[in-house]
């Protein structure tokens, strides 16, 4: 299992990213585009934090916990793709703006063809020794192939089968958590992820960058003026980011190989699968009490 998952580590992840993307394609509605002019304000920081704060914040929680460059590169690949799929839902049963949450996966998500091998480039030297050559045009068409093109045809599948838009959606991206099973088991059975082997500090940071990517887009909007709703739904989409784009980027810039040790790249991975339980978990309790405050 292990020395398959090695041999076809890049192709079931990039499998992977496309059927997430064609089912959350499925569930959008081009509609959900305009809802940036909805809310101008609540999507203009939520960029801002894509863009500098959430990679700054990487930077800076791998500076205060003094960790290796690995982990600290697994920070800024975290921070640097757009907000994930299951952001949406999170927002919905929070009770928060749903259609802000909506417009702002919608537009980070087309611009992250530009905005992420930016921010790779910009922040990756930070953390990385020597010289940091990132592939910025080769990422740009991973994203174009994988996850742009997947979501406009997911829209259009969504909008040729409107009545069954939910069964749909939920094939492609039951079918991406398989994979994403898959990799998880493959990495596990090759040696490439043992958890043991981090220590207290490693999982505390990661835990920390989550919640404060939450409060950052929370804290930024309320005093910014907007709602708590907006607010909520802001930080939810700025801590949820896309695992499955950082996974497909990990196994581009550092592909797994076999009998090849590579500490560095596991590090990078462990933080990427890491960070996507982490942020569900940080995105819990202010579901639950913002639900509950919707309901009173």
């Amino acid at each position: 299992m292990g020395d398959f998952y090695l041999q076809y580590e890049y192709h079931i992840t990039s499998g992977q990213l496309l059927f997430a993307m064609l089912g959350m394609g499925v569930t959008l509605r081009p509609e959900a585009f305009m809802g940036v002019m909805r809310a101008p304000l609540g999507f203009a920081l939520g960029l801002l934090s894509v863009l500098i704060l959430s990679p700054s914040l990487a930077i800076a929680t791998g500076m205060a916990f003094g960790l290796e460059a690995g982990i600290a590169t697994g920070l800024v690949l975290v921070a640097a793709v757009p907000g994930g799929t299951m952001s949406n839902i999170l927002v919905y049963f929070a009770k928060a703006d749903v259609p802000l949450s909506i417009a702002l996966t919608a537009v980070a998500t087309t611009g992250c063809l530009i905005t992420t091998p930016i921010v790779l480039q910009v922040f990756a030297g930070s953390v990385i020794e020597g010289e940091v050559r990132m592939p910025g045009a080769r990422i740009a068409l991973e994203i174009l192939f994988f996850l742009l093109i997947p979501l406009a045809v997911g829209m259009l599948i969504g909008r040729r089968y409107d009545a069954h838009r939910d069964s749909i959606a939920r094939v492609f991206i039951r079918t991406s958590l398989g994979l994403i099973a898959l990799i998880v088991v493959g990495s596990g059975s090759a040696g490439r992820i043992d958890p043991a082997q981090q220590t207290g500090v490693v999982v505390l940071a990661v835990v920390v960058f989550s919640f404060a990517l939450f409060g950052v887009g929370f804290v930024l909007l309320r005093l910014a003026g907007l709602s708590a709703s907006e607010a909520v739904a802001a930080g939810i989409e700025t801590s949820y980011r896309n695992i499955s784009l950082a996974l497909l980027l990990k196994a581009s810039l550092w592909p797994a190989q076999k009998g090849v040790p590579d500490p560095f790249a596991d590090q990078v991975f462990f933080v990427v699968l890491f960070y996507g339980a982490v942020a569900l978990i940080t995105a819990l309790p202010p579901l639950f009490i913002h639900r509950r405050v919707a309901e009173e």
